[in-house]
């Protein structure tokens, strides 16, 4: 939506400024009729309608774009990613790194891969993980708690029992992974998709989800039961009442 409010922006200074053009005052200078100026001013009538037809056409444009915005998808709800093999003869891979580059922006070095990797019980509080690629990977009783996990591949991982309270878990996707007893007590969920997540016995008090999201996750037939850890029903803790 900001991209599209850039454009008409531009789009309607065009506008201002050819119609500035078109409608400029000219010169009193009187001028000798000749077979020559006759030219002339045909030419500036042609360049006239000229101008005025493109002003037309950069006014539809502009009323396109704004009544007709274009769209935006959030990394969460991208259905199919590409990803490339993993590197098995990186023996360091299934490390536990915080990002000293991106940050939010999940910018680094080089990529993050967890992928198949035996985590649990890991202590990765307070770390920036934007980015990081998860698929099978084990981090069942993790604590990431205040811990950035922006524009994370989080999908078909073991998030069993880990903590994710105050967390930033933005434009991430969990699709088909399970996160029974997981805790997000606090944290940002915008854009993040749990599609096809076992969520039973999660724990969302006081999260921040998006309007979209949040009625996607009140659909998850796995919102259910009670949080061992802090006690909180799963259901009304991510604000789900009534049948889903």
């Amino acid at each position: 939506m900001m991209a599209a409010t850039r454009t008409i922006t531009y789009l309607l200074l065009a506008v201002s400024a050819s119609s500035i053009s078109a409608f400029a005052p000219i010169s009193p200078a009187v001028r000798p009729v000749t077979q020559l100026a006759a030219i002339n001013k045909k030419n500036d009538n042609n360049s006239m309608m000229s101008q005025f037809a493109n002003v037309a056409s950069l006014s539809i444009l502009a009323t396109t774009l704004l009544f007709n915005p274009l769209p935006s998808h959030a990394d969460g709800q991208t259905k199919e990613f590409k990803l490339p093999p993993i590197d098995q003869s990186d023996k360091s891979r299934c490390v536990l790194n915080s990002s000293k580059m991106g940050q939010a922006n999940a910018a680094r070095d080089k990529l993050y891969d967890l992928r198949e990797c035996k985590l649990s019980g890991v202590k990765g509080a307070e770390f920036d993980l934007s980015g990081v690629i998860m698929t099978d990977t084990d981090v069942t009783n993790a604590n990431f708690r205040d811990a950035q996990f922006s524009k994370g591949y989080l999908r078909n991982s073991n998030f069993d029992g880990a903590d994710f309270t105050n967390a930033i878990v933005d434009r991430a996707s969990f699709k088909g992974s399970s996160l029974r007893g997981t805790i997000f007590q606090n944290a940002v969920l915008t854009a993040t998709s749990f599609d096809g997540a076992d969520v039973e016995n999660a724990d969302f008090s006081d999260a921040y989800i998006g309007d979209f999201d949040i009625r996607n996750l009140c659909k998850n037939p796995t919102l259910k039961g009670e949080n061992p850890t802090t006690g909180a029903d799963t259901a009304l803790s991510a604000g789900c009442l009534g049948p889903k």
